[in-house]
């Protein structure tokens, strides 16, 4: 997509701070990190979402991540990190192009648990979460 800024950093027509890639992939440092080491992981292969991404290109981002993971840790000192995907806009995903976040964390960082990125007002009840399960279930199968 000609004006995605994450197209344009594949054609090298925006700079980034590559760290990784490949011929599916790419991997470079967030210009807004939350920590050291903040990096963003791309297909090479403009798709909005996950879902969007043919299985294979999905198979060969999630390869990166497992590869990245260590190096960036070793990389800032990190002992953990936290992995996200925005998937949509009403996720969060300000760029329409699918990316991993990995960001290292520290002991005491403050940054919490990826759970509290959102909270139900309240929790379903068990009748609702079968119906939940059933419905994950049923178009799972078709």
């Amino acid at each position: 997509m000609m004006g995605c800024i994450f197209c344009r950093i594949i054609r090298r027509e925006a700079p980034a701070h590559i760290v990784y890639e490949d011929e599916h992939t790419l991997a470079f440092l967030d210009i807004n990190p939350c920590s050291p080491g903040h990096t963003l992981i791309i297909p090479k292969l403009h798709a909005q979402r996950l879902e969007d991404l043919p299985e294979e290109e999905a198979i060969a981002l999630f390869r990166t991540l497992h590869r990245l993971i260590e190096p960036i840790q070793r990389a800032v000192g990190a002992d953990s990190t936290t992995i996200g995907i925005n998937n949509g806009p009403e996720s969060g995903q300000e760029v329409p192009h699918i990316h991993i976040h990995v960001i290292p964390r520290f002991r005491g960082d403050g940054g919490g648990i990826i759970q509290g990125v959102a909270r139900l007002w309240r929790r379903p009840t068990r009748g609702e979460m079968e119906r939940i399960a059933r419905r994950i279930r049923n178009l799972v199968g078709t």
